[in-house]
């Protein structure tokens, strides 16, 4: 699963998977941010949170092959090793990210079941996985919105760690998620 992994950095599908979700972490907040410079109702509006919601989606599907993949795999070591603090900081990092990209789909599909409206996915239509209940529409919404706000500080803050690895500290961290250079 993990590709053509090495000693020192990841394999290319994991690689590339990383880099995707990425993509399409700053497509899903685009969306979502650029749906406020239009009326409410209107349509690119409206198409604006659909595309947030399927690649929202999408992103929920990457992250069980990322999963899969970091199942399969050990990831390669960083080296210098670095102390205990910062492999259990980086291990809660991870975590929390994972609960995002795990979360944040699932909450979006649950909003809009329980909103009664359709649920969008590349011409498909997903089933709806509550009943509808404008009250736990909104109560969701609102844990939807707060989660994502917290997913600007933990993607920031993944950002600035690998950053700091790679300039300060000057280990591989970030050297291993980075496709091979030839």
């Amino acid at each position: 699963m993990n590709g053509n992994r090495t000693a020192g950095r990841y394999g290319s599908l994991t690689i590339g998977i990383h880099w995707l979700t990425l993509l399409l972490f700053v497509a899903v907040y685009g969306t979502i941010e650029l749906r406020e410079l239009f009326e409410k109702g209107s349509d690119p509006r409206e198409a604006l949170k659909t595309w947030h919601f399927m690649l929202g989606m999408l992103a929920f599907v990457l992250v069980w092959l990322r999963l899969a993949a970091r199942l399969t795999g050990r990831a390669p070591a960083i080296r210098p090793e670095p102390p205990g603090l910062q492999k259990l900081s980086s291990r809660l990092l991870h975590l929390a990210l994972y609960v995002l990209m795990i979360g944040m789909p699932l909450t979006g599909w649950l909003v809009l079941s329980a909103a009664g409206k359709p649920i969008p996915f590349f011409g498909l239509e997903l089933p709806p996985l509550v009943g509808e209940n404008m009250g736990l529409a909104r109560q969701i919404k609102e844990l939807h919105e707060v989660v994502g706000k917290v997913g600007y500080f933990l993607i920031g803050l993944h950002v600035a760690a690998a950053l700091y690895h790679h300039a300060i500290k000057r280990d591989n961290t970030l050297t291993r998620m980075l496709p091979e250079r030839r």
